[in-house]
């Protein structure tokens, strides 16, 4: 599988069986193993009995192997235990407080954390292990695992442009993010908020205050802190479509506000306030300062319109709503880009977050951070304008998706704090596609380049769908190679939806929008009905793959069909997937019948 690798070979926890997600920084494992059943007790140390982690251990166990552990002890026991400083990270920062110590001894296992986040990682290590070897579950190996994470913050992106998920579905994600030691989700919220101050924002069905802190609640509780992304003032079509702010529209379109406008300011301002009181415990706050392509163009407020006073017009407005956020106690992070200049940079607060360090970001804007101050975080999206289904495998031995994940997170310049796994919702795809992805930065987060993407990608199928699963990375290759010839075999042609010219950070120019679509087949002309065939001549390149593109469909479809009973986990994920290539199908029979029409 050519993803790209980290290191050249697999741990020993791998080359024994055992299926650990994101892999741990020290393993020593000794020979034997031991094997967890009913006559085991549970003890606790510090550890309050209704703690997530006990509640997460014991929940687990019963629901999955139908064992329920007595309290107590004498006899094979399970140690849950808080000490600070059992783990030595030699780190002044959150990461110290996220270490654990995992001892598996015959009769005896210890979990001991550094706080009550270690402790919960901890309990979700043992838990993988006791998935078991690939033979038999409920077993785990002899050892002693040391582990923390390389980055402090893990961040999971959450993009509800075009969908809304239902609370349970979101409960659920978050249960999967601690599962892999995510620890915080960037929810980018858009219209799916009620916003009281403003409520005429808010879609049909939107998140209330309370459904929002609910989230946010069970978040914290698995050490996961929900911060909130709130789009301004670009990406703004979701509040200037409204014909109540039409007025305060930059240059006419509804993609961007007048930043500078004191009305703009203050109704940001209010989203935000309206957002802080339905996330409370949450530290940090997304001001989402994202392709702000033409800040001041109107020039209300500054003149003439340049380069410079294009990146001072974006400088005001983020250090307006820093002062706005750091007063409310959050810690603000921003999209750190385009039209910022490196001259500029130095005129941020230095505590500032940038949520954008990628390989391809200016190095002089880099070093000049790196100067003030502001730290970072390793960036990579594992989806942007795909259809159906996310790129992760390249076909030519580099790059892709998953082959990001590594060389973002490996070698980053800067300083990040964290990383950060974007899944835009631009195209619309279905967040169960994007699972593979999130796993792949969470490992990143937290032990980057411990293990090559293949054992990453090994690891996720075994936990997220368990170890009777077949196929399965052959799986994502064909819907991924499905999803690419039905996004290619479309034509693109000018849309006669026109707009208000925005264009890109290179220049205003007109928006030229295009339509995916195919040209029928001609129709018979008199008067002797002849019929020419266009749509064969046409699409001759395209209908000559229709028939491997359909083989390859039915395969994907059977495997799919028998990995549905033998799924342990997650089987809802595998029926999106069948959904998907039954789409897939119905496209390539579409392609057929219709040439097929043309030709009777």
């Amino acid at each position: 599988m050519n993803a790209g690798s980290g290191s050249g070979f697999v741990n020993e926890l791998r080359a024994r069986g055992w299926a650990v997600l994101p892999a741990p920084r020290q393993v020593e494992l000794d020979e034997g193993t031991v094997r967890l059943d009913a006559d085991w007790k549970l003890a606790l140390t510090d550890v309050k009995v209704d703690d997530i982690a006990v509640r997460t251990l014991l929940s687990e166990l019963k629901s999955a192997y139908g064992v329920e552990l007595a309290a107590g002890e004498g006899g094979p026991t399970i140690r849950l235990a808080v000490r600070a400083g059992t783990v030595q990270t030699k780190t002044d920062d959150p990461r110290d407080e996220q270490a654990y110590l995992l001892r598996i001894a015959p009769q005896r296992i210890e979990i001991t954390g550094n706080a009550r986040a270690g402790l919960f990682y901890g309990v979700q290590t043992l838990l993988q292990l006791l998935a078991g070897d690939g033979r038999e579950r409920l077993v785990a190996p002899v050892g002693t695992i040391r582990d923390w994470p390389r980055y402090e913050l893990r961040v999971q992106h959450w993009d509800t442009k075009h969908h809304q998920d239902r609370p349970e579905t979101l409960k659920r994600y978050l249960d999967w993010a601690g599962r892999f030691k995510l620890n915080a989700v960037c929810f980018e919220l858009e219209d799916k908020f009620e916003y009281p101050s403003n409520p005429i924002i808010g879609a049909p069905g939107a998140f209330t205050t309370e459904q929002l802190q609910e989230l946010v609640d069970y978040g914290l509780e698995r050490h996961i802190q929900i911060i909130p992304n709130i789009q301004a003032p670009a990406h703004m079509c979701y509040v200037l479509k409204h014909e109540r702010f039409a007025h305060l529209r930059c240059d006419g379109s509804n993609y961007m506000s007048c930043m500078d406008e004191p009305e703009v300011r203050k109704l940001i301002f209010q989203m935000y306030d309206d957002v802080c009181a339905a996330t409370k415990g949450v530290e940090y706050f997304h001001v989402s300062t994202d392709e702000v392509y033409y800040a001041g163009i109107c020039e209300k407020f500054r003149k003439p319109y340049n380069p410079v006073n294009r990146s001072l017009t974006w400088v005001d407005f983020v250090n307006a709503a820093y002062e706005h956020l750091t007063k409310k106690g959050r810690k603000v992070i921003i999209w750190l880009e385009f039209p910022l200049l490196a001259e500029h940079v130095r005129l941020l607060p230095a505590d500032i977050l940038d949520g954008i360090l990628s390989p391809g970001k200016d190095d002089e804007v880099v070093q000049e951070e790196i100067k003030r101050g502001i730290r970072q975080f390793a960036y990579c999206p594992i989806q942007g304008a795909e259809k159906l289904f996310p790129s992760y495998f390249a076909h030519d031995g580099s790059g892709g998706r998953l082959a990001d994940t590594v060389r973002n997170t490996l070698n980053p310049r800067g300083d990040p704090i964290g990383v950060f796994v974007a899944a835009w919702d631009d195209s619309g795809l279905h967040n169960e596609t994007f699972w593979l992805g999130w796993a792949a930065m969470a490992q990143g987060g937290w032990s980057p380049g411990q293990v090559p993407i293949q054992q990453t990608v090994a690891d996720f199928m075994d936990i997220y769908y368990g170890r009777e699963v077949r196929d399965m990375v052959q799986i994502y290759r064909a819907l991924q190679d499905g999803a690419r010839f039905w996004e290619g075999s479309w034509d693109r042609r000018l849309s006669k939806v026109r707009g208000p010219a925005y264009g890109s950070s290179h220049g205003k120019r007109p928006v030229n929008r295009t339509d995916m679509t195919l040209l029928p087949p001609a129709l018979p002309k008199l008067p002797d009905l002849a019929l020419a065939p266009t749509f064969a001549g046409r699409y001759e390149k395209i209908l000559k793959q229709v028939p491997r593109q359909l083989r390859r469909n039915d395969w994907l479809i059977a495997r799919l069909l028998e990995n549905l009973p033998r799924a342990r986990r997650n089987r809802y994920n595998l029926e999106v997937f069948l959904a998907l290539a039954y789409f897939q199908r119905h496209h390539l029979r579409m392609l057929q019948g219709v040439a097929a029409a043309e030709r009777e």
